[in-house]
C-alpha cells in the first residue's frame, strides 16, 4: 500500500469536496500540465509532479542497506510490534522496505539507521555471540530493554546512538504496520460507512400531514438494500 497515496488522497478528496469552484478557478497552462501528467501516472503512482515521479523512481533504484541489514530491521521489527494472526506483522506489512525507503528519501536517517544496525550486531556478538538476527527472542529482547527508554529532559540527539536508533525504528515500526492494508485490516477500520436511515418517524409525518409513497418507500428504506448501488431509468426514477 502506498502510504503517500492514501494520505494525497484523503488531502485532495476533502480540499476538492469543500472547494471545487477555487480549484477550478486557478488553473493555468502549467497546472493543466501537472494534471495530464498526474492522471498519466495516476495508475502507478497516484498524485505525483513530473519532478515527484522522477526523485521516486531514482530513490526506487537505489540500495541502501545490503541482504544481512534488511534481515536484521526485518528481525527488530517483530521484537518491536510481535506479529498476530490473522493479519501478520510488521514483515507482512512490508516496514523493513518502508524503513529503507525513509533512510534514502530523508538522507539525514541513514548514518542513525546505519550505525544502530552495526550497534545491535555488535552488542549481539559481544553478550552471546551471535548477530543479532540469529540470537533468540529473548536475547533480542534484552538487547531491545537496554536501548528502548530514553532521557526526555534531555535532547534525543544528545543520547547514544543506539538510543536514537531504537526511537527512529519504533516510530516507523509502528507507523508504518498501521498505514499499512495489514495494519489497518488489524485496527478493524473500515472508514466511513453510512448510518441506517428507517426514513423520517412516524409521528412527525403525522404531525405534517405528509405520508411516503408505499412504492418509494420499499424502494429506498429497505435496510436489506444498503449495500446495494441505486440505479435509474432514463427520466429519473427510481428502479432499485
Amino acid at each position: 500500500m502506498d502510504r503517500r497515496k492514501s494520505l494525497q488522497t484523503l488531502i485532495l478528496g476533502g480540499a476538492a469536496a469543500s472547494s471545487g469552484l477555487v480549484f477550478n478557478a486557478c488553473k493555468t497552462d502549467k497546472t493543466e500540465a501537472v494534471d495530464q501528467a498526474i492522471t498519466e501516472s495516476s495508475d502507478k503512482y497516484f498524485g505525483r509532479t513530473p519532478e515527484e515521479l522522477e526523485r521516486l523512481e531514482k530513490l526506487q533504484a537505489e540500495q541502501l542497506f545490503n541482504e544481512h541489514e534488511m534481515e536484521t530491521i526485518a528481525a527488530l521489527s517483530v521484537v518491536i510490534l510481535p506479529p498476530k494472526e490473522p493479519h501478520g506483522g510488521p514483515i507482512e506489512a512490508g516496514v523493513p522496505e518502508l524503513v529503507e525507503f525513509m533512510g534514502k528519501d530523508i538522507p539525514e536517517m541513514a548514518p542513525t539507521l546505519l550505525g544502530g544496525l552495526m550497534w545491535l550486531d555488535h552488542k549481539s556478538n559481544t553478550e552471546f555471540g551471535t548477530e543479532f538476527k540469529s540470537a533468540t527472542l529473548e536475547q533480542k529482547k534484552q538487547i531491545c530493554d537496554a536501548i528502548c527508554w530514553h532521557d526526555t529532559e534531555k535532547p534525543l540527539d544528545e543520547q547514544p546512538l543506539e538510543i536514537q536508533f531504537f526511537y527512529m525504528m519504533r516510530g516507523l515500526t509502528v507507523t508504518g504496520y498501521y498505514t499499512s492494508k495489514v495494519g489497518i485490516a488489524d485496527l478493524g477500520y473500515k472508514g466511513n460507512q453510512p448510518n441506517v436511515w428507517d426514513g423520517v418517524p412516524q409521528d412527525v409525518l403525522d404531525q405534517h400531514g405528509v405520508a411516503y409513497d408505499p412504492e418509494w418507500i420499499a424502494k429506498c428504506v429497505d435496510q436489506s438494500k444498503r449495500n446495494e448501488i441505486a440505479e435509474w431509468d432514463d427520466e429519473g426514477n427510481l428502479l432499485t
